[in-house]
């Protein structure tokens, strides 16, 4: 037996995993992305807190991603090979290239979501 659910109730749903830190706009954006990937593939996807919640992090920004990934002993140079001295829009495309070269990025308004990888 299978219920479908809206996009409206699958957001609501990661909301209210209480294991979970999604925002709003957050789970709102990982559901379209698992919906279009449905439309993609032809595939169903099954709804799993759990799995979400382990195979994807949301993040504010792309540079928090970067500094909770390798941690603030490393500086850019040392794991993307941006100069620090360069500006944020070429820092921040450095990153979104090595995220999407190892793994998959939803950016929305307000933050990004990345797997795990």
């Amino acid at each position: 037996m299978k219920k479908t659910l809206s996009t409206y109730e699958s957001a609501g749903y990661l909301m209210n995993d209480e294991n979970a830190n999604w925002s709003r706009a957050g789970a709102y954006a990982l559901v379209e992305y698992l919906e279009q990937l449905e439309d993609e593939t032809g595939e169903e996807i099954e709804l799993d807190a759990v799995a979400l919640r382990c195979d994807w992090s949301e993040y504010s920004s792309l540079i928090d991603w970067h500094n909770e990934y390798f941690g603030n002993g490393f500086t850019f140079e040392d794991t993307i090979g941006a100069s620090e001295r360069a500006e944020d829009s070429e820092v921040n495309d450095k990153i979104r290239e090595y995220i999407q070269d190892h793994g998959q990025l939803i950016e929305f308004e307000g933050g990004i979501i990345v797997s795990s990888f």
